[in-house]
């Protein structure tokens, strides 16, 4: 694995990504390569780093996971934003990043996102056409997710609180960062916190099971505001023609992974290959780092990228151009 550190002509930061090589890589042929994008609180070294990342570069892809802006060791102030649109232009400054690199086919590249990352990997896909195929592990819209649930179902009343919250920053207050979760598992079971995903997430991200240093799970409460507005599908009846992989688990929680990967599934009528992997046994965040579930998950997306990312003897260099 290489770490990277990420800064287009545009940027005034840098994102940091870790890259991962398949088996006896060379820099002297071309690879195919897919962008892992991290859920919501996450970071690079979680699920779609060390896990599907990390299983990709071993079936032959060359797999980069960084760190959304404002987050992990990526740069961006002020710090823990969760920005939609930045969320899904980060993913076209790494494909900017990737495309220079010698060793990586231009026209052999994917995006694979889990749970928020799904859905930002789905957002970027409408537009960024650089894309050749897509994969959505457990996704979630998390425009739908903050309107209704992180919201309490009242997303005017979280607008203007957020307002009111910024306008006290901007007087010099101190800035507002949500914990999204509880702090350990026991807490969650002492406050009454035993939804599903509330807890699977607690004890996903509050334990060592998947507790790493850049991925808090939290967030800047005050610039959260154009997230209520944001719709991760939003025209893609139109704009979603390249090949989709929707994988979701059945056992259904909170966050609502199951209808999201519904949804997008039955809207994606213009992809030119559209599949929908409906695990029964598993939750979402079993999707994020078990075995068996993951291992189900990967059975399916691995040959899908194969097959849409052009699978074949990697060329030299010098072969690509004659």
């Amino acid at each position: 694995m290489e770490s990277v550190k990420i800064r287009n002509a545009d940027m005034a930061w840098d994102i940091a990504a870790n890259i991962q090589f398949p088996p006896g890589f060379s820099e002297t042929l071309k690879y195919p390569a897919v962008v892992c994008v991290h859920p919501f609180g996450s970071c690079k070294a979680q699920t779609a780093g060390n896990v599907y990342g990390k299983a990709l570069a071993e079936h032959g892809f060359v797999a980069i996971a960084y760190d959304a802006s404002f987050q992990g060791e990526s740069g961006g102030q002020p710090r823990w934003i969760e920005d939609p649109n930045q969320r899904v232009e980060d993913v076209s400054r790494v494909i900017d990043y990737l495309v220079t690199l010698p060793y990586v086919d231009e026209q052999r590249i994917g995006v694979l996102g889990v749970c928020g990352g799904g859905g930002y990997a789905i957002n970027a896909t409408l537009t960024e056409k650089r894309i050749k195929a897509v994969v959505s592990i457990t996704g979630v819209n998390i425009g739908r997710l903050f309107r209704e649930g992180f919201s309490n179902y009242d997303p005017l009343g979280a607008l203007e609180a957020m307002g009111a919250q910024r306008t006290a920053e901007a007087r010099g207050g101190e800035l507002q960062v949500n914990e999204l979760l509880p702090p350990s598992p026991d807490a969650a079971k002492a406050s009454g916190m035993t939804e599903r995903d509330i807890f699977e997430a607690t004890d996903y991200y509050k334990t060592d099971r998947g507790q790493e240093p850049g991925g808090a799970a939290r967030m800047l409460f005050s610039h959260a505001q154009k997230t209520l507005a944001w719709d991760a599908f939003a025209f893609a009846e139109t704009l979603l023609t390249q090949p989709v992989m929707v994988v979701i688990g059945q056992k259904v929680g909170a966050f609502g992974a199951f209808r999201d990967g519904m949804e997008i599934y039955g809207r994606a009528t213009a992809s030119a290959d559209r599949r929908l992997i409906s695990l029964e046994d598993w939750s979402h965040y079993d999707l994020y780092d078990k075995t068996e579930p993951t291992g189900l998950a990967l059975q399916e997306l691995v040959p899908f990228f194969k097959k849409h990312l052009a699978e074949k003897a990697p060329s030299t260099r010098k072969e690509a151009t004659e």
